[in-house]
């Protein structure tokens, strides 16, 4: 009787299991998955800068505390804090920029253990009309998840345009596929609200040019921020 009874119990627990599973489409699931395997590798950016404050979004890319972020974010920046998503703060230092032209930098923090890292995908495989997801920090609403697709291909100014939600705060986060993978940075949004908002048009630099900055940047010597003029990118926001 024992014996039957407990079989029993793992039958319910079971069945609920699988009920609670099936909540979810597929859809869903590829969200749930992409977010919790990736936004533990994602951080927020606080930065003090000249005019003001800027703040976005950055990409874990090596687990001693090297991070992906967008150039403007920190330009000019006199102070840099970075919070992981348990809500640790460290002091950041920039490691390495490309430009105000590629707008990617590199950040470093000293973290006590191990971070997670994100996954690089191929930015040259994508294609109008796939999933993406962004996960970034709009307007301090940190580890915000949003989706939608690739637009278009910007062959001439090398940019991924994307209907996926990215407002200011976001700046320096992944667009993912539904892999999991890195294919672009968020970068900017186009909108004529004097970017107050989103409304659909928002861009990434393509996760290859990453690659190839990582690749060249050198680590070996990381210094702070020099404080110059706040590079604000026209007709987009961070």
């Amino acid at each position: 009787m024992r014996k039957l009874f407990i079989v029993f119990v793992f039958f319910i627990i079971n069945l609920f299991n699988v009920s609670y599973a099936q909540n979810f489409s597929p859809d869903e699931q590829v969200n749930i998955s992409v977010y919790e395997k990736i936004n533990p590798a994602i951080v927020s950016i606080d930065a003090d800068i000249d005019d003001g404050f800027s703040a976005g979004t950055g990409c874990i890319v090596r687990s001693d505390g090297v991070i992906l972020t967008g150039t403007h974010v920190i330009e000019g920046a006199k102070n840099i804090e970075v919070t992981t998503y348990d809500g640790k703060v460290y002091k950041a230092k920039v490691a390495a920029t490309m430009g105000k032209k590629k707008d990617l930098a590199l950040l470093k923090i000293e973290p006590k253990s191990k971070l997670k890292t994100i996954a690089f995908g191929n930015s040259d495989d994508i294609k109008v009309g796939q999933k993406v997801l962004a996960i970034g920090n709009p307007f301090g609403f940190a580890g915000t998840l949003t989706s939608g697709i690739v637009s278009r291909i910007d062959y001439a100014k090398n940019r991924i345009q994307t209907d996926a939600a990215i407002n200011p705060g976001c700046s320096g986060g992944p667009l993912l596929n539904s892999n999991g993978e890195v294919i672009g940075i968020s970068q900017s949004i186009y909108n004529p609200d004097n970017n107050i908002s989103n409304i659909g048009i928002g861009f990434a630099i393509p996760v290859n040019d990453a690659k190839e900055f990582l690749v060249s940047a050198k680590l070996n010597e990381v210094h702070s921020a020099t404080p110059k003029k706040h590079f604000a990118l026209k007709n987009n926001e961070r």
